[in-house]
């Protein structure tokens, strides 16, 4: 401090070691020591966290400094400040003086600022005759120059976590969004594991981490997803390879079939009459089959013009239950009992909720053909919850199920974005 001893406050305002503390400190000051003050300004709004100060404090502080009359802080410049308080309002966009007072008490708590206050407690400066400032009462900024690195210091950390915390979100964003697309592939193409549990697994995690999660908390999170999505990969992975395995197999069968198929009217049996056959008697032999052949055909040609557009794409996969009762949950309400237990429940608790968005009974029958009644019944539930977006229910399952019958509509991706959005961490981190 300028006058090299200390200072007391004024009235009734008591002494504490804090204080005795701030002052001995600010006299390791070296000589001829400086640091731009809104340099300084800017390293301590980086350091609050660690610092104890809140931001409406720092606003008062941006206002003293505003008042020191160099850019540069140093003892050459002087080291003590003295606005009145309505001076500071003014500065700190009208702050109220009470408030004003309560956070410069803090200021000088967290050992940023010292009181240096005058015989009557007011604030102000005595100059020489030639107009040199000779002693001001106020507030000493030397604190600040004495912590100047420990401040730059404090920020640092401050911003090398923030970074750290940043990078660990990104990655959890990423692996959170590998490990969803993952799921939702292989429940797309039917691939073989539990993947309803594997899918609630990854809900959980994700959902125990909190909104504003520390670094320690989302490198946790993070460690059990990348664990999690790596065993996924590994599971996928030796599908992808059978399946590989068994399509070479296949296509080495078809090319040994292939190309023996230039033989094959020597190899079959030519047709032979046995000696003194009419030949009328052999005409009525080969009519008669054709015949029921053409019977038959005609007999089954509703049940095949059903299921000829599962025949072409490999017809629609069946989801879990648990995974469409996680994405429809309005539908367990029209359950036997009030709850959905099994397929049966569903499929029950879809002719309800059928009857009572006006799809009629034709619609869904065509509907149960075509798809399926599991999956007719999860697209019912997808519909129920989307009623308040849909004009004419009925309408659109009749359009659902004509793109089923051609191979152009999936159930997976509109269960799967259902399922997301009745999750209850949507928007949160990632």
């Amino acid at each position: 401090m300028e006058s090299g001893s200390v200072t007391t406050p004024f009235g009734r305002r008591p002494m504490t070691f804090g204080m005795l503390a701030s002052q001995t400190a600010a006299r390791n000051i070296e000589p001829g020591q400086s640091i731009d003050k809104w340099k300084l300004y800017r390293a301590l709004c980086e350091a609050r966290p660690l610092l104890g100060v809140t931001d409406r404090a720092l606003a008062i502080l941006s206002a003293l400094l505003s008042f020191y009359p160099k850019g540069e802080i140093s003892e050459d410049n002087g080291l003590v400040v003295f606005p009145s308080n309505a001076q500071l309002s003014l500065r700190a966009h009208g702050m109220a003086e009470q408030t004003i007072r309560r956070h410069l008490a803090s200021l000088i708590e967290a050992g940023l600022l010292i009181r240096k206050d005058s015989p009557n407690g007011k604030r102000y400066a005595r100059k020489e005759q030639g107009g040199e400032l000779r002693e001001a009462f106020g507030f000493s900024l030397a604190p600040l120059l004495a912590r100047a690195e420990e401040i730059e210091r404090l920020a640092a950390e401050v911003v090398a976590e923030r970074l750290h915390l940043q990078r660990l979100r990104e990655r959890l964003t990423l692996c959170r969004r590998d490990v969803a697309k993952l799921i939702e592939m292989a429940l797309e193409e039917g691939a073989a594991g539990d993947w309803s549990a594997i899918h609630l697994h990854f809900r959980n995690a994700v959902e125990r981490l909190p909104r504003s999660a520390s670094a320690e908390q989302v490198a946790a999170t993070l460690d059990e997803l990348e664990l999690l999505r790596e065993e996924i990969v590994n599971q996928l992975e030796m599908q992808v390879k059978t399946r590989n395995q068994g399509g070479n197999a296949q296509h080495t069968e078809r090319h040994i079939q292939n190309s023996n198929s230039q033989y094959t009217s020597e190899l079959e049996p030519s047709f032979e009459t046995k000696q003194g056959a009419r030949s009328d008697d052999r005409s009525a032999g080969r009519a008669e089959p054709i015949a029921q052949i053409h019977k038959d055909e005609r007999k089954n040609e509703h049940v095949s013009r059903a299921h000829a557009a599962s025949a072409a794409n490999g017809g629609l996969k069946s989801f879990p239950l648990g995974l469409v009762l996680q994405a429809c949950p309005e539908i367990a309400a029209y359950g036997p009992q009030g709850s959905v237990d099994t397929w049966r429940d569903l499929m029950g608790a879809a002719v309800v909720v059928r009857s009572m968005l006006g799809v009629s009974p034709s619609a869904y029958e065509e509907a149960c053909e075509i798809m399926g009644p599991e999956n007719a019944a999860t697209v019912m539930a997808c519909v129920l919850e989307r009623a308040g977006h849909i004009n004419s229910a009925g309408g659109y399952l009749r359009d659902l199920t004509r793109r089923a019958e051609k191979g152009e509509f999936a159930i997976g991706p509109m269960l799967m974005a259902l399922a997301r959005a009745n999750s209850p961490i949507r928007g949160k981190t990632g």
